[in-house]
């Protein structure tokens, strides 16, 4: 079963930095940026950075209601934006980088309307941060998604160390990449692609079991393949459609990790869960008992 997935619009200056830092909240499945509510019905950067088209530079948030609710969403918005200043975000100036909370649903109005009312209760300042449908978004180029992922050390205005990552310490930074971010390991590369031992496979997060060696089978295709999950109660899938194609994408139902996606080219047209090894630790089938017991 798909899970049900809502959408939000974030405008806070730069998108570099507004993505890389809403793309780490938990509950957060994708994020795409992009020109929204403008007038030109092809912008471009270049036009944008006009200021002549209307648009806002724009985060496309998609998230999962049920483990990250929009109020969230909202106050960890707010920790990267000054709501006070029109038109400008840190050092960049101009109507393009506006503040704005563009909502896809109805639903969502209240939910907006009366977050921003509350904030300015207590706010000292008018908030200008605009509220709204959203009425246009337009992706925009392909070397502005994930800018700060691919450019670790490029202009961010944006402090990402505000969220608290004290639950992902644990992790190396390929598997917190790879189940926090949806990045995903070079095929061949990890160390569960030819790997058949007996056991079980475990959330890297978390530590729920999730696959079976019983189910595990050689694909070829450089990633660990499953024929299933130990139970259909421990994953959640969705639509991706990023990367211009449409595809399942997997996760894990306790932590919201990206574990990897799931297909129907298995043996005679079966599941084959293509899975990151970087997003699993295996235990052998003769720790099982003593694993489930702490």
């Amino acid at each position: 079963m798909f899970e049900k997935q809502q959408v939000i619009y974030l405008a806070g200056g730069c998108f570099w930095g507004v993505e890389a830092f809403i793309s780490r909240l938990k509950g957060v499945n994708s994020t795409e940026v992009g020109y929204a509510n403008g007038r030109d019905l092809a912008p471009t950067y270049e036009k944008v950075c006009t200021g002549k088209t209307g648009h806002a530079e724009t985060v496309k948030a998609t998230y999962n209601p049920k483990i990250i609710t929009l109020d969230e969403i909202l106050e960890n918005f707010f920790k990267i934006i000054d709501p006070y200043s029109l038109n400008r975000q840190g050092p960049d100036i101009g109507t393009q980088y506006r503040t704005g909370i563009y909502w896809q649903e109805e639903s969502q109005r209240d939910t907006v309307i009366t977050f921003l009312r509350e904030k300015q209760k207590v706010s000292p300042e008018r908030i200008v941060v605009e509220a709204r449908p959203i009425a246009s978004f337009y992706p925009a180029e392909g070397y502005h998604q994930k800018y700060l992922e691919r450019n670790p050390q490029g202009y961010c205005h944006v402090d990402l160390n505000l969220i608290n990552d004290e639950e992902f310490n644990h992790l190396s930074k390929e598997e917190y990449e790879i189940t926090q971010l949806s990045l995903t390991e070079p095929p061949f590369s990890g160390k569960y692609d030819d790997f058949f031992e007996d056991g079980v496979y475990v959330d890297v997060v978390d530590g729920e079991v999730l696959f079976s060696s019983d189910d595990k089978f050689d694909s070829g295709c450089g990633w660990p393949a499953f024929s299933k999950p130990v139970s259909e109660d421990v994953i959640k899938k969705h639509r991706d459609f990023s990367h211009g194609t449409t595809r399942i994408e997997v996760r894990s139902a306790k932590s919201n990790s990206h574990l990897g996606h799931l297909f129907h080219d298995g043996p005679g047209g079966s599941p084959r869960y293509c899975i990151n090894s970087a997003a699993l630790k295996f235990i052998p089938k003769e720790d099982l008992d003593e694993y489930l017991k702490d």
